[in-house]
C-alpha cells in the first residue's frame, strides 16, 4: 500500500510549520532537491541540497545529503535548532552527511507503527510516495 504527497503539499506543510517557503523538487527515485534562499550581506543566494533516502527500517529513516562545508554547516546549524524544538529527539546527525529520523519515537507515529511496516519512501516526477504494509 502507499500514499502520495505532491511536492506542493510538502512545501506548504514546511511553510506552515517553519514559516518559510522552501521548494521541494524531484531529484531521482530516492532523492528530492530542496532550495533555500540565504541572505549574504546585501545579496540573496539560492542554495540547493539533495536529500536521498538511504534506508527505511522499523520506523526509522536514514537520509543523506550532498554539499560541501557550507551546506554541512547550514544542516548542522538547522539540526541544532531543531533539537531544541518539540520532536527534536527524533533527529540525529550521523557521520558522512547523514541524518537519522527516528519516527518511531513520536507518540502518534509510534502507535501507527504498531499497525504498519514502513517499507520505503521514494519519489517520482509528481509525488513523494510512502510505501507501507499492514501488519498481520
Amino acid at each position: 500500500m502507499q500514499f502520495r504527497l505532491t511536492y506542493q503539499e510538502i512545501s506548504e506543510l514546511i511553510e506552515k510549520k517553519a514559516g518559510r517557503s522552501i521548494p521541494v523538487l524531484y531529484g531521482g527515485p530516492h532523492t528530492v532537491r530542496i532550495a533555500y534562499d540565504v541572505n549574504m550581506l546585501f545579496k540573496s543566494a539560492s542554495v540547493g541540497v539533495d536529500l536521498t533516502v538511504e534506508s527505511v527500517q522499523d520506523g526509522n529513516v536514514i537520509l543523506s545529503y550532498n554539499g560541501g562545508m557550507g551546506i554541512d554547516f547550514m544542516v548542522r546549524t538547522a539540526l541544532g535548532h531543531a533539537k531544541n524544538q518539540p520532536g527534536g529527539d527524533m533527529i540525529d546527525l550521523l557521520p558522512d552527511n547523514r541524518i537519522a529520523l527516528m519516527l518511531s519515537k513520536n507518540t502518534q507515529a509510534g502507535s501507527l507503527f504498531e499497525h504498519i511496516d514502513l517499507q520505503d519512501i521514494c519519489f517520482d516526477e509528481q509525488y513523494a510516495i510512502v510505501q507501507f504494509q499492514p501488519k498481520a
